[in-house]
């Protein structure tokens, strides 16, 4: 007997209804009207990050549009057409890697297929993936297919860096933004993964996870299947730490405490115990970014201030000018040769650069000081005066 093969949690767990999709809403909730409305356009250029459903979304489109009785977005996902285009075996559903596929040649057998009807359902959907590889000679090759393209014909184009598809590409697209999924929904969908795998995961460990997936959910499942290779079915906080060198919520709040103090020695102490044990201190730097974002955010919406960074009192200007010094640093941290030099480096400068004042402040402060001192009286006449 052959035994079934394995699937990695990124597939199985693939979304394959709208419902399914997370944190895409905007998205989803304009395709769906799209077709209920029978508004359905004929290019759609899908951006955003790795990992947030941009290929997925395409794929739950095209199932839309030739379910059996279609297209309707509340199709049933165990439809025998729905079924064949998942597993990429339905005849009008074409998918197309414009990475291996972006010469000319190819666009030019594209565009001659397209005037062929559909075997199978209602629209022949081709789904380009990354289709800012495309040359500009095969851009200008789909230029007028992609304006005036036959009734049955449907394009999907996904891509990660819409700044290299073509302006006149684009503008006979309808474009939709997908955006890095918040970490709270991230963490709800590794539960009930957890939950349906009978994995037992702690919340410190899972928001670790998708603290590193960085709003990508299929970054996320990645590392969570890893780490149920690691860890077998109970799943813990140092466990990822380790895996992935990351460093405890602890102990980044108890650096930023150190900075926000100027605690020089307390700092280079935190750096050399995160050193020795393997962390990874390009990831520390990024969370570091953000822990200090986030009290900057704080203090604008307190008048100013805020002692979120371990009770010490921090003004907006301090905060801007600690975060500045932390960006300044990412390139020497991340390219130099001495990574951890580096990186106490980017950190001292950065606790200076808090502590300065802005030459327009300081002038700001004295001119307000000196309208509130009370007119100072009059010099005494000198009575050593010469008779005259």
């Amino acid at each position: 007997m052959m035994s079934t093969a394995y699937q990695v949690i990124a597939r199985k767990w693939r979304p394959q209804t709208f419902d399914d999709v997370v944190g895409q809403d905007h998205v989803v909730r304009t395709l769906k009207n799209a077709i209920a409305r029978n508004r359905i356009a004929h290019a759609y250029l899908l951006v955003g990050p790795r990992g947030t459903g941009k290929t997925t979304t395409a794929r739950i489109f095209a199932k839309a549009l030739n379910c059996t009785g279609g297209p309707k977005a509340d199709f049933d996902p165990q439809d025998p057409a729905c079924l064949a285009i998942a597993e990429g075996s339905h005849l009008d559903v074409i998918e197309i890697d414009g990475a291996s596929n972006n010469g000319v040649d190819q666009v030019r057998d594209l565009r001659d297929t397209v005037q062929y009807a559909p075997a199978q359902g209602k629209f022949k959907v081709y789904i380009i993936d990354e289709v800012h590889m495309l040359s500009t000679a095969a851009f200008n090759a789909l230029l007028k297919t992609l304006e005036e393209p036959p009734e049955h014909v449907k394009f999907v184009f996904a891509t990660t860096d819409p700044q290299k598809v073509l302006p006149t590409i684009v503008s006979r697209c309808q474009r939709f933004d997908l955006k890095p999924i918040p970490a709270p929904l991230i963490i709800e969908r590794l539960k009930k993964i957890a939950a349906e795998e009978k994995i037992n995961a702690t919340d410190e460990a899972l928001a670790c996870i998708a603290r590193m997936a960085d709003g990508g959910m299929r970054d996320a499942q990645s590392i969570f299947d890893q780490m149920i290779s690691f860890c077998g079915n109970d799943i813990g906080e140092p466990d990822v730490l380790d895996v992935y060198g990351l460093v405890s919520g602890e102990k980044i709040a108890a650096l930023a405490a150190a900075l926000a103090a100027g605690d020089h020695p307390k700092i280079i102490g935190i750096v050399d115990e995160c050193d020795q044990s393997g962390r990874d201190l390009v990831r520390l730097l990024a969370d570091l970014q953000a822990l200090v974002r986030e009290a900057l955010i704080e203090a604008i919406g307190q008048g100013g201030r805020t002692d979120r960074l371990g009770g010490v009192q921090m003004t907006t200007e301090q905060l801007t000018r600690l975060l500045d010094g932390l960006r300044e640093g990412e390139g020497a941290v991340k390219l130099g040769l001495a990574e951890k030099i580096n990186f106490e480096v980017t950190l001292l400068k950065a606790v200076e650069a808090s502590r300065a004042r802005a030459i327009d402040s300081l002038i700001k402060e004295l001119t307000s000081l000196a309208a509130e001192a009370p007119e100072s009286a009059p010099a005494p006449e000198n009575s050593e005066k010469k008779k005259t």
